[in-house]
Order: C-alpha cells, then structure tokens, then sequence
C-alpha cells in the first residue's frame, strides 16, 4: 500500500475511532452513578476525606496508581502533570498510591509533579472502586466522581494500561512502522 493509500485509510479509522467515542460520550451521559463512602485518606497534612478532595469543585478525577514500584504508572503520572493545570481548572484532581505521604512527598519532588496526591493506604478505596486484585496487587485506573447535594457518586471509571486513552506514548509509537517493539516505559533513560 503507497502512502497516500495508507494515509486514507487511516483517516478513515481515525474517523471510525471518532465515531465510537461519540457513543460512549451518550452511554456516559446516560450513566446510573454509584453512591460511595467518604473515603478517609492521609497526606502529609493528616487525614483527608473523598469530600474534602472535591474542594470547590462538583467533579473530581482520581488517579489510581500503584505506586513508586510501577513504571508505567509513572510515566502516565509524568503525562498527567503536563496537563494538571487544564484538568484542574474544570476538576479537582488527585492521584492516590499504596505509598506512605512521605513517600509520595519524595518520589513526586524527585519527578517534578505538581498535582495533589494522597494515600489509600490501609483503607478499602482502591479494592472497593476495583483496583486491587485477588492477589492483592494494585490496578492502575481512574475514577470520576461528582458531588451531588450530601452524596458522592462514581460516573465513570476506566483501567490504565498500554494503548489506553490516557497516555499519549503509546499513541504515538502507533505511527512508527514497527510500533512500540520492545519498548517499555523506565524511571529515567541514559
């Protein structure tokens, strides 16, 4: 296929793509919420409750991440705090971790995030939105939450992962022939 022939085609599928995420924006508008707990967290500060992390916000994305031990969760952290101030002046944004504070503290001063993180640490958050598996490791993912009156729903959620919506490197390693290959994502490259 000439390049001409397969830069229409992947118009066409672009288009395609486009068309499917219209649809989902009608399945998410049309969407039953469901109610959760004001979660307790800790941060540096002390504890903090799911409510609190709305501040003057009706809308709320929370990053689950699984840590200073993933990779991948770090490079799609180092993705979101490029976009932190956008998403911040819509939402509120946190990004939660099995992490102590202190932990979060340092691995985030040495990464240069600016966005707000807490920890779920010794609470049932991250298992109960579906992040945690059988085996009692962490799933990356993101979670919507809205403040209704008193209560607080869950609008959507999606898992984190290679491909996926929310980190552009992969989307971009898409338009080199051979593709991402064995590429995998590091805390620092030489």
């Amino acid at each position: 296929m000439n390049y001409a022939q397969a830069k229409d085609t992947l118009t066409g599928h672009r288009a395609q793509i486009a068309a499917l995420r219209q649809q989902m924006r009608e399945v998410q508008q049309a969407i039953e919420p469901q109610p959760v707990d004001d979660y307790v967290f800790q941060t540096l500060d002390g504890s903090v409750t799911l409510s609190q992390l709305f501040g003057d916000k009706t809308d709320l994305f929370v990053i689950h991440n699984m840590g200073t031990g993933c990779t991948s969760c770090t490079m799609w952290a180092d993705g979101f705090n490029g976009v932190y101030d956008h998403l911040a002046s819509r939402a509120a944004f946190v990004l939660s971790t099995p992490n102590t504070p202190a932990v979060q503290r340092d691995f985030a001063a040495g990464r240069g995030w600016r966005f707000p993180m807490v920890s779920h640490e010794g609470s049932s958050f991250a298992q109960d939105m579906g992040y945690r598996g059988e085996n009692g490791g962490w799933h990356p993912g993101v979670s919507v939450f809205q403040k209704r009156g008193d209560q607080i729903v869950r609008v959507s959620d999606a898992e984190l992962g290679p491909g996926d919506d929310f980190c552009i490197t992969y989307h971009l390693f898409d338009m080199i022939p051979e593709g991402v290959t064995a590429w995998s994502p590091k805390y620092a490259y030489a």
